[in-house]
């Protein structure tokens, strides 16, 4: 079900931005980098400070600005939440969000590609992009 990213150079890609690359950013690229999947903002802070009390949430919001208009990264904004990020580039797959503790599964259906292909066919078009986003509770799970 998870895929496998093909790693980007986020630092690479800063640099080419022309931006400066501080010990508050390198600790942002190494969360980045050890590849949780789907972090939002405040995960990435959180996480970054316990390691350097130097980051701000701002610098987090500048560099995640800068890696996703750079291409490195994609920001989805599930219905509810906060934006959260993944590495661009790797292969298509859709989202189911489990509406009661926020999870993001990652998953890809040959089943579902061909029937939105045929659907968007039967009306006359080709899909350019498209997203899905499911979104889900477990069965059985109790609300509270």
């Amino acid at each position: 079900m998870g895929e496998v990213k093909k790693r980007r150079d986020y630092e690479k890609e800063l640099r080419d931005a022309g931006i400066r690359i501080t010990r508050a950013r390198k600790t942002i690229l190494k969360i980045l980098e050890e590849g949780e999947k789907h972090p939002d903002a405040m995960e990435i802070f959180r996480r970054a400070s316990e390691i350097d009390a130097s980051v701000s949430l701002s610098t987090v919001y500048r560099t995640m600005k800068i890696l996703e208009d750079r291409g490195a990264i994609q920001r989805h904004v599930f219905e509810g939440g906060p934006s959260r990020f993944e590495p661009a580039g790797g292969t298509h797959h859709d989202h189911l969000i489990d509406t009661d503790t926020g999870e993001v599964v990652e998953f890809r259906s040959d089943k579902i590609e061909a029937l939105q292909e045929e659907i968007a066919r039967s009306l006359g078009y080709e899909i350019v992009s498209h997203r899905l986003e499911l979104y889900v509770r477990k069965i059985g799970r109790r609300r509270g």
